[in-house]
């Protein structure tokens, strides 16, 4: 696909209008037609004026090399239109079942009570223009796992628009948001889906592009608010600068992107940690990183999880992964005095990005009660509190997490530093180095 990277520090309006093509949406589609019916109903042309694909032609595998070897005059799915597509009566359907079966989901019906009821009417106010209800039915039949969490998005985002206080009009623009963020993802390498893989260096431009390419879809349609958009373009943004693909401090981030930004991750760790302590392990991450985050949202989403923390006596840490994570924290602020030492540190470079950064999280953790210098000293101390011995596990691993997105950050914005054509660079580029080595 085509390289983002460039853009990421741009502004959304001098984005291009239309989306280069990517191969691996295209794949995606002709997979599609394997499984459903896939028709054109209007006939396709390579920007050159050939015709690729007749009106009322049926997609199938074949198609897939003749398509991929022209650039398109137009996007593929807008041209195409899907058996049992993806429509307003099948998103009821997919959350009503979500709400039977997630545990997160449950909480939110039942904290809201009988104004929950009002969910329905808005998810039927979304626009569904056909190239949209396209995207969402490939991902649906295509990556399963994502199009339900952008279902689940769509319900925590709403909860959140509701209690901050948002109208009937904005809640609508919020929700089709939270159903589209992750839409860009459909034009990455499928690789980039898998959870298991670690993603280090370069190979995070093709995962920080995806917001980008997300965007340039929702505006694309000319369906939604120039607020849709950009709520999607935010979606991985943090309130400390610390988030992308432009790395906005709060103030400049809008209000239904710093919704969508936390529905993210409440969101994400009920996916991930269904099954191991979810609430305790959100409310020690929000706890940790309180600048990350709105704190008048986050109140919301603490009320709700509390109420599911685990007793002491069902907690199980795996032996030793506290006293892993916590050894980790010292020796990597203790690593990076040394190298600032060894080398002055230039404002607005890659060693003063780390150097504040660093700054800012051992405040936190201090606050947080896990001072770098006395972490080590904590899993002896609690050894006889289940309860507390979890909670600092949690806390130690979002920790060395923290460490490490400031590595990423560094060789993102400074992928000269890998080069180590200076000290300074070597020293740093050894230093994030090893700490992305580091095993969570």
């Amino acid at each position: 696909m085509s390289d983002f990277s460039a853009m990421v520090d741009t502004s959304p309006s001098s984005f291009p209008t239309q989306l280069p093509q990517s191969p691996h949406y295209l794949r995606a589609v002709t997979d599609l037609a394997h499984r459903r019916a896939v028709v054109a109903h209007e006939a396709i042309y390579a920007e050159s004026g050939i015709k690729l694909v007749e009106k009322g032609m049926r997609i199938d595998g074949r198609l897939y090399d003749r398509l991929v070897q022209h650039t398109l005059r137009e996007p593929v799915d807008s041209h195409l239109v899907a058996e049992d597509a993806v429509d307003h009566t099948v998103l009821t359907a997919v959350a009503r079942e979500l709400i039977h079966s997630n545990r997160l989901l449950q909480l939110l019906a039942q904290d809201m009570g009988a104004h929950f009821d009002q969910f329905w009417p808005t998810l039927a106010q979304i626009p569904l223009p056909g190239p949209i209800m396209f995207k969402l039915t490939v991902m649906r039949d295509e990556c399963s796992d994502m199009f339900a969490h952008s279902v689940q998005m769509a319900l925590v985002a709403w909860f959140l628009g509701v209690r901050s206080g948002l109208d009937d009009g904005d809640c609508v623009a919020l929700v089709a948001a939270a159903l589209l963020h992750d839409v860009g993802v459909l034009h990455l390498d499928p690789a980039w889906r898998d959870r298991q893989q670690q993603i280090t260096g370069v190979q995070r431009k093709h995962l920080v592009a995806h917001p980008i390419i997300g965007m340039l879809m929702v505006r694309g349609t000319e369906a939604y608010p120039a607020a849709v958009a950009t709520a999607v373009f935010e979606h991985h943004e943090r309130m400390d600068g610390s988030g992308y693909p432009r790395g906005i401090l709060g103030a400049e981030i809008s209000p239904l992107g710093r919704i969508l930004l936390l529905a993210e991750v409440v969101t994400a760790f009920y996916d991930k940690y269904a099954e191991d302590s979810p609430g305790l392990r959100l409310g020690t991450v929000l706890r940790l990183n309180h600048r990350k985050f709105p704190a008048d949202l986050c109140s919301h989403v603490l009320v709700l999880v509390r109420q599911t923390f685990p007793s002491a006596g069902t907690l199980a840490v795996p032996e030793g992964d506290a006293q892993r994570y916590l050894q980790a924290i010292p020796v990597a602020f203790a690593r990076w005095e040394q190298l600032s030492s060894a080398v002055s540190i230039t404002p607005g470079g890659p060693l003063a990005f780390v150097n504040d950064h660093l700054q800012g999280l051992c405040k936190t953790l201090t606050e947080a009660g896990l001072h770098p210098q006395c972490a080590p000293k904590l899993p002896d101390l609690l050894q006889d509190d289940p309860q507390a011995t979890a909670e600092l596990c949690f806390l130690g691993r979002e920790a060395l997490w923290q460490l490490q997105v400031i590595a990423h950050g560094c060789l993102h914005r400074w992928p000269e530093v890998a080069q180590r054509e200076s000290l300074a660079h070597r020293l740093l580029a050894d230093w994030c180095e090893w700490l992305l080595g580091q095993q969570r």
